[in-house]
C-alpha cells in the first residue's frame, strides 16, 4: 500500500509536456552542422585550394608522382594534359588533373 501511494505521487509531480519551439528543435541539427564544416567540409576545401595552386605551378623538368602512384618528369604541358618522361624515351600523356604531389613534397612526408 505504501508503495502504491509513492507511485501515484511521483505521477502527480509530472511536469506538464509542453512542445519545444521550432528553434530549440533545431538547434542539435546546426550544431552538429558548424561541426562537420569545421572538421571536415574546411579543412577539404582548404586542401584542394592547394593542390590547384600546385597544378597551376607545374612547369617542365618538375618531377612529379601521379594519383595512380606513377613517378615522372614533366616533358610538355598544355591546359588539361601533361606529358611525362617516367623512363628514358617512354613518355605518357595524362590528364593534368591527375597529378598528385611533387616527388620532393613526397620525399619529405617519408622522413617525418
Amino acid at each position: 500500500m505504501l508503495f502504491g501511494l509513492l507511485v501515484s505521487t511521483a505521477y502527480a509531480q509530472t511536469a506538464p509536456g509542453g512542445q519545444p519551439s521550432a528553434f530549440e528543435m533545431f538547434v542539435p541539427f546546426i550544431f552538429i552542422f558548424v561541426i562537420f564544416y569545421f572538421l571536415i567540409i574546411r579543412p577539404q576545401a582548404k586542401r584542394q585550394k592547394e593542390h590547384q595552386k600546385f597544378l597551376a605551378e607545374v612547369k617542365r623538368g618538375d618531377e612529379v608522382i601521379t594519383s595512380s602512384g606513377i613517378l615522372g618528369r614533366v616533358e610538355g604541358i598544355t591546359d588539361q594534359f601533361v606529358t611525362l618522361e617516367i623512363a628514358d624515351g617512354v613518355k605518357v600523356k595524362m590528364l593534368r588533373s591527375q597529378i598528385a604531389t611533387s616527388q620532393k613534397a613526397a620525399t619529405a612526408e617519408e622522413k617525418k
